[in-house]
């Protein structure tokens, strides 16, 4: 929290990534700013990346129910611990995530039975992390919840997970349609194991259709990492009052993550291409045309992932441009004295002996 206080206030943020690539040799969030600038998110061991409003201007960390201020760097618990944030509202006021209800360690009583679950069926939540108000979303029971999206007028979410500890083993998950001011399911679909809900912001900006990720290749916990970076993968589209498959496919090749923002009628899918190494990865923000052309508009420096941009940046700005490359005298003071140290002191060293040379030697007693 320190860190963020030090760092010079800023306007709201046009991007966030995360890379290990640090001097520090440690993980962290970096927020470039809409003027240029930047702060560092210093992450918590483990801690997986958060959620960046629609605005540019807060930053909501998961587990810890902490909420950032990128504008001033101030930081607070608003949220109890545990939740972990999927989508922000299309106003930006409120949340929906997930918390776990298993049972982190299973304790036996005194005949050899287990008193707790580690299976308990998860909560789905929409709340306010402002105001610090939670409540329990109505979306029937799941084992544990991978993604949600909105409508575009806020009035229904898509949520996917799966339904039971079995689908969970298997990769089969569910899709459900729910008014998140109560009533129960709209509808509810299986995906099987080829189809996952297409991320954040899958809801199409009709509001008539909520897209999915689809892939051919091999499916089920079995795959390799090779034959899983082999799938291709294509976006499909379900009718959002119905749940019946609508409109033709569009292919998007390999390495696929989710779709992060739409531009017109362009999905804004998330790439991160199939390196072995960690620190060989990147993640490209791109559009995807209705003739499967794709127009790259952000791509992160080697080594860093999870690329997030504001909703309303995605819609409006324009990308592209000269590469700017960070200065070279960016780098601390304590910096460029460690590194001016040793020749300085080479250097006096020899003036030092040249003149005990100019000097001659001492005169004989």
């Amino acid at each position: 929290m320190a860190g963020h206080r030090r760092a010079a206030p800023g306007r709201s943020g046009a991007l966030v990534f995360f890379t290990s690539r640090t001097r520090y040799f440690e993980s962290t969030g970096v927020l470039v700013g809409r003027d240029g600038g930047y702060r560092l998110i210093p992450l918590h061991i483990g801690e997986d990346p958060g959620l960046l409003s629609p605005d540019g201007r807060h930053y909501l960390r998961p587990d810890t129910g902490e909420l950032l201020d990128l504008t001033t760097g101030r930081q607070r618990r608003t949220l109890s611990t545990g939740i972990y944030p999927f989508t922000w509202s299309p106003d930006g006021q409120q949340v929906l995530g997930t918390r776990s209800n298993d049972d982190s360690v299973i304790t036996y009583g005194p005949n050899n039975e287990q008193l707790n679950d580690p299976e308990k069926p998860d909560d789905l939540l929409l709340v306010d992390p402002y105001r610090g108000t939670e409540r329990v979303v109505d979306v029937g029971t799941f084992a544990g919840h991978t993604a949600a999206a909105w409508s575009p007028g806020g009035d229904l979410v898509a949520v996917a997970g799966w339904p039971d500890p079995a689908a969970s083993i298997a990769e089969l998950q569910r899709l459900v349609v729910v008014d998140p001011a109560g009533g129960g399911p709209r509808w509810q679909v299986d995906l099987g194991e080829r189809r996952i809900l297409a991320g954040p912001a899958a809801w199409h900006p009709d509001g008539r259709r909520i897209a999915l990720l689809a892939f051919d290749g091999c499916a089920g916990p079995r795959c390799t990492g090779d034959q899983v970076a082999a799938r291709t993968w294509r976006i499909e589209f379900l009718d959002a009052a119905t749940g019946q498959v609508a409109g033709q496919p569009l292919l998007v090749g390999p390495s696929v993550t989710r779709i992060v923002g739409w531009r017109g009628d362009d999905p804004v899918i998330q790439q991160v291409n199939a390196a072995e190494r960690v620190e060989d990865r990147r993640a490209t923000l791109a559009a995807l045309s209705s003739d499967g052309d794709l127009e790259a508009l952000v791509t992160t420096p080697r080594g860093s992932t999870g690329l997030a941009v504001p909703g309303d940046l995605l819609t409006r700005a324009a990308f592209g441009g000269p590469e700017r490359r960070p200065s070279p005298f960016a780098a601390p003071l304590w910096f460029y004295l460690v590194l001016t140290a040793p020749p300085l002191l080479a250097a006096a060293l020899l003036v030092r002996r040249r003149r005990l040379r100019a000097a001659g030697p001492p005169p004989s007693a």
